[in-house]
């Protein structure tokens, strides 16, 4: 099951109910989005994909009319939660350029590109005998083509006349039943549309040349009146000047007032700068509105769905390309209403996203107090006149909160509890960085094209409240919630990363420290921000960060507020490279984040950097060929169009633009099995290597020999995109567990260092790829390597790809568990990081804290995507939190304040025993290991053909399951611990980056992606869970009376107009018209009907099924009853006829004559 959000991406048309009060908004993709109150808001999807040309409702029939670019017509059922096509009509040799439905009708006008009209009927979908031909329609004296229809509208007087206007100005007045012109009216200018007067004497058109013309049916030989609203007046005598085309006019009348004419474009022609607009003339007043995007379409909203009456327009609703706004008519300054749904996700581009179900209850309350107090202000008082539908929450809801991240660097909370998606809570990451001005932007702009504040990742604990953002400019902003305003200065810290390796040089073990020197890598505290400045030109930059944080003291309102600020720098020159991977913890106070260069680790309690470390120094001490970290040189140091980070706009389509992709894997698939076998058996030192026959992917002792030969350097066998590259090795089957041997034969490994395999699929790089000018190629994943990959490659740059805190074992056959750190790379290698923290809560804020690799390394094919940890009873182990705290309202002299901390550690007994399992997933397979003593129990490969891009641990019908996404489409779930295959559904091929960036599962069996760029999907994989969403859809059609019309009055009704009904029946009927031409439309039955009856099965729909049933067995009673009524009358009349002749046979006649 479905449910979007968001705005209706490239929009292309507008319909509205005036009844029913419910919104209809095409798009070019062919969806269709309905709206009503605020929880009524369903999508419908055509499956050819055509463009929705234009939509029209059968006004308070439950049903909508869409027309396609395929020149298709269908009949939507609306009475039902999911609307489904009823019947099709598809027009073979005639394409479809305009539609329209009188009020109460059931036939269907439809005009064409060649001029012509048909007429369809709307309950049997088929195509009257009944034609307009163009060159009938126009006089006989015309020697051109009138262009196809642009307008089909019968008069408001007489339902007999139709009037058809034509592109090139050529206006029809059309008698249905004479089946001739009345009068037509010719005008040197495009006609773009037309609207009537409402009592049907008068219409208007908007030109080609900004002009409006008011036509008479009395005098149609020249216009009533002609006005240019924006052309500068001219001397009498002499043409208005030529503006902007009005695309569209409307033309309502009032009863108490002048009547208002609403048009959009017409703006001259030397205001090249002014957006576009829509312009009110209301008398004598003329308001012009302008829009932020170009107007698509709009509609007036009036009073009464009858023609022929006072309009008595009370809104307008505009369709823009990327908004939609409904403007007052009642008030003078025409203020807009404030939009209920969410239809600004895309206000600056969503660059990441993060799904959080069953969040505690409080948060949304919370958030949406602190978020209400900066909503903008000068809305309609007015209800929100969109109002149809019915709407209610189900049996069971759950607290959930989505979180964008913007390209402008903004994040949005959302809540999305039920069906509906409401912004809670904004918050501008920019506000912590200086303003760039233009003068000092050239550090930035080599870095970062357009949004230096683009969002990159989101980690949020909605325990702590503890948020962390990462951004493209190589920053982590750490946020903690206050419910007050705190004027402070802005912590931060500025961090070194950047490492490159000797590909020759191998020293001795015992000549170099197992560590680097970290004293020289750590940098000084910056309590007031950033102090270097840029160097000048032709000066090496170094040590400068790619943005400079404030230094004076800066106001924060209630919400979240930055706590701490750390920056990558550059170094010798080159840019830092961009965040991949960031985990925070708040009851450790730590944050750890890393990049292709190596990995960080943060003390923010208090303030400090506790590891700054190369991936390649995180295996040092198990490394026994150690290479020293020394700077870049300039020989390969890769070009800023390479290797430099790119603003995240550029994901969204742009030809001229190159797109960043954080995936290595995307790009580099399906690689010849030859060349990869040879790569993969190259040791990182040595042009030699030989293989472990016995050996099988696992993990890697802590004890390893000393050695030193280097050209015996044993690598562990590895399958790749299907090839062994082992001789003797052999893939696990799928939730095969491992037996004792073969946990033996894992464990055990010969001596040398752990294997560096060339990157195969190094997730979270940083690459630029070429775009052609074919449009599918930006989404297009074959693995042919391009040359910036062949450079990567050759760097062996090893990117840490997954981060997660965890309570458990570090080393093997470790007793107690502590504080840990796994750390997942691009090469499949998983490392574990011990944590010392100390003991007491009041010396957290003042001793240190010691990070140091333990030396257990675990191994997968591919790069590693997520960690998880369950305990031995089958439970999900949550990491360790703080209880949020106010910590700004606390007193500094308050002695009893104590961190709260909420410890998820597993149960130790008495009994011998691992106590946990952690889960790893990659890219290319999911492990189970037991814990303390790393043996491997469950091993699955998820894809030998494709990837996953994400993946992770989830809770659903109070189950533990991993959910993996994978790019064929895939989306897949196995049972844990045991790696069980549950669910292989094909649901959407990976076509676009935008899914790959934005995609995510969270508890519950949901996830989220964005679907375009203004649209986020939500999605179900649970069978209870898509129960639930079902009861909480809301009802498009809910049972209205239809208002009367108003009495016309005696004097009206004679002098008004045609006092006779027009039955159309009778004149577009098969026994008056005649059949259609087969090959001019196809009549295509849909599925609507069957999933009609399978909706009406239960509930309301069921009631109205079973009432109309019932109706129609009375009706066919009274039906039989009717006939013998009539046989009883006919009877009784032969009866009194009978009785009358006997009785003047025998009337003259005495008693005794008988």
């Amino acid at each position: 099951m479905q449910v979007r959000h968001g705005f209706p991406y490239q929009p292309t048309a507008l319909a509205f109910d005036p009844v029913q009060k419910i919104l209809a908004i095409g798009t070019r993709t062919g969806a269709i989005r309905i709206l009503g109150r605020p929880g009524v808001d369903c999508y419908c999807q055509h499956e050819s994909g055509a463009a929705v040309l234009q939509l029209q409702f059968l006004i308070n029939e439950g049903a909508l009319v869409s027309a396609g670019s395929d020149d298709v017509l269908h009949l939507w059922n609306l009475r039902q939660k999911r609307p489904a096509i009823l019947h099709s009509l598809k027009f073979n040799r005639e394409r479809i350029t305009y539609c329209h439905l009188p009020f109460q009708s059931k036939w269907l006008y439809v005009g064409t590109e060649r001029g012509n009209t048909h007429i369809v009927n709307i309950e049997s979908f088929i195509l009257s005998g009944y034609v307009i031909m163009w060159n009938k329609a126009i006089e006989l004296s015309t020697k051109t083509h009138p262009g196809p229809v642009v307008h089909l509208s019968d008069s408001p007087r007489d339902e007999g006349k139709l009037l058809i206007g034509y592109e090139n100005g050529t206006v029809v007045l059309w008698d249905l039943k004479s089946k001739r012109a009345e009068l037509r009216v010719y005008y040197d200018e495009a006609i773009h549309s037309i609207d009537w007067h409402h009592e049907g004497k008068q219409f208007m058109c908007s030109h080609s040349d900004g002009s409006l013309t008011l036509w008479n049916l009395k005098s149609p030989s020249r216009p009533f009146q002609t006005t240019v609203p924006h052309g500068k007046s001219q001397r009498e005598g002499r043409k208005s000047e030529s503006c902007k085309p009005i695309l569209k006019v409307e033309y309502k009348t009032c009863r108490n007032s002048e009547p208002f004419i609403i048009f959009s474009g017409g703006l001259s022609y030397d205001k090249a700068c002014r957006r576009p607009s829509l312009t009110i003339m209301h008398g004598k007043a003329i308001t012009v509105l302008e829009m932020d995007h170009p107007i698509v379409e709009f509609l007036t909203l009036c009073e009464t769905p009858y023609p022929n009456e006072f309009q008595e327009p009370y809104a307008v609703v505009v369709l823009l390309e990327k908004d939609l706004i409904v403007v007052d008519l009642t008030q003078s300054n025409f203020p807009i209403f404030e939009n209920p749904y969410p239809m600004d996700i895309h206000e600056s581009p969503v660059t990441c996203t993060a799904y959080f179900a069953d969040c505690p209850p409080d948060l949304i309350l919370v958030l949406y107090s602190i978020g209400v107090k900066h909503k903008k202000q000068g809305y309609s008082n007015k209800e929100w006149p969109i109002s149809g539908g019915a709407w209610n929450l189900g049996t069971q809801t759950y607290p959930e909160i989505i979180i964008t991240g913007h390209a402008d660097g903004s994040i949005k909370f959302w809540d999305a509890s039920a069906i509906t998606l409401q912004m809670l809570y904004k918050l501008k990451t920019s506000k912590v960085f200086e303003k760039q001005k233009v003068g000092e932007g050239k550090q930035t702009c080599e870095i970062v094209e357009e949004d230096p504040y683009a969002i990159q990742m989101i980690y949020w604990c909605p325990e702590s409240r503890v948020f962390c953002v990462s951004g493209v400019s190589a920053y982590v902003i750490i946020y903690k919630f206050s419910r007050h305003e705190i004027t402070t200065e802005i912590v931060s810290l500025e961090v070194r990363l950047q490492y490159d390796v000797e590909d020759i040089i191998t020293p001795e073990p015992e000549t170099s420290p197992p560590f680097p020197d970290l004293s020289s890598q750590l940098p000084s505290r910056s309590l007031s921000g950033s102090t270097n400045t840029v160097a000048s030109e032709g000066i090496t930059r170094d040590s400068i960060p790619c943005l400079n944080v404030k230094t004076r003291p800066v106001r924060m309102p209630p919400g979240y507020q930055a706590e701490l600020v750390i920056q990558l720098v550059w170094v010798d020159g080159e840019p830092p490279q961009q965040i991949t991977s960031l985990a925070v913890n708040s009851a450790y106070g730590i944050v750890a984040f890393g990049n292709c260069n190596g990995l960080v680790v943060v003390d923010f309690i208090q303030k400090t950097v506790l590891l700054s470390m190369g991936t390649i120094d995180l295996y040092r001490s198990s490394d026994l060929y150690q290479r020293q970290p020394r700077s870049p040189r300039k020989n390969k140091q890769f070009i800023a169009d390479n290797f430099c980070m790119r603003g995240l706009s550029n994901f969204y389509p742009d030809l001229t633009k190159r797109i960043r992709t954080s995936y290595q894997s995307l790009t580099e698939l399906n690689d010849s099995p030859v060349p990869l076998e040879l790569e993969r058996c190259k040791s990182p030192t040595s042009g030699h290597a030989t293989r472990t026959p016995e050996a099988t992917p696992g993990f890697y002792r802590n004890e390893i020999p000393s050695m030193r030969q280097r050209n015996q350097v044993h690598h562990l066998p590895d399958h790749v995109n299907g090839h062994c590259t082992s001789p003797t090795s052999q893939s696990c089957s799928s939730g095969k567990r491992l037996s004792s041997a073969d946990v033996t034969k894992v464990n055990r490994w010969g001596p040398g260092r752990p294997p560096f395999r060339k990157a195969q699929s190094a997730a979270c790089m940083e690459i630029s790829l070429p775009v052609t000018t074919e449009e599918n190629r930006e989404n297009s994943y074959n693995r042919s390597r391009s040359s910036s990959i062949s450079s990567i490659d050759k760097d062996s740059k090893e990117a840490i790809t997954a981060l997660h805190f965890m309570e458990s074992f570090a080393r093997k056959n470790d007793s107690v568990i502590s504080p840990c750190l796994f750390v997942g790379t691009s090469l499949g290698m998983v490392l574990i990081i011990s944590l010392n923290l100390p003991s007491a809560d009041e010396q957290r804020f003042t001793e240190p804290v010691m990070v140091l690799p333990s030396g257990t390394f675990l191994s997968l094919k591919g790069a590693v995507l997520t960690f998880s940890c369950m305990d031995r009873t089958g439970t999900l182990m949550q990491p360790p939190y703080e209880v949020w705290r106010d910590s700004s309202h606390v007193d500094e002299n308050e002695k009893s304040w104590r961190r709260k901390l909420v410890m998820n550690s597993p149960s130790l007994s008495q009994e011998i025993g691992d106590h946990q399992y952690t889960i790893i997933c990659s890219e290319k397979q999911a492990k189970v290991f037991s814990l303390p003593s790393q043996t491997c129990l469950y091993v699955h490969n998820i894809t030998e053909t494709s990837f996953i891009l994400q993946a992770d641990v989830v809770v659903m019908c109070n189950s533990v399951c991993l959910a993996c996404f994978c790019a064929n489409g895939h989306i897949m779930i196995m049972s844990l611990p045991s790696l069980r295959p549950m669910l292989d559904v094909n649901y959407l091929p990976l076509t676009d980056m935008r899914i790959a960036r934005t995609f995510c599962f969270t508890n519950e069996g949901q996830a989220l992606y964005l679907v375009s760029p203004t649209e986020i999907q939500r999605l179900t994989y649970s069978q209870e869970m898509c129960d639930n969403l079902q009861e909480m859809l809301g009802d498009l059609f809910t049972p209205i009376e239809t208002p009367e019309a108003q009495n016309r009055g005696f004097l009206k009704g004679l002098f008004g107009g045609s006092g006779q009904t027009f039955d159309r029946e009778e004149l577009f009927g098969e026994a008056s018209a005649g059949k259609a031409s087969r090959s001019l439309a196809q009549h295509i039955p849909g599925p609507g009907g069957i999933e009609g009856m399978k909706g009406a099965a239960g509930g309301v729909m069921g009631e109205l099924t079973r009432a109309r049933i019932a109706l129609d067995e009375r009706g066919q009673r009274l039906g039989e009853l009717e006939e013998k009524t009539a046989g009883m009358m006919t009877s009784a009349e032969a009866f009194s006829k009978h009785a009358h002749e006997l009785m003047l046979k025998y009337k003259d006649k005495k008693w005794y004559q008988f």
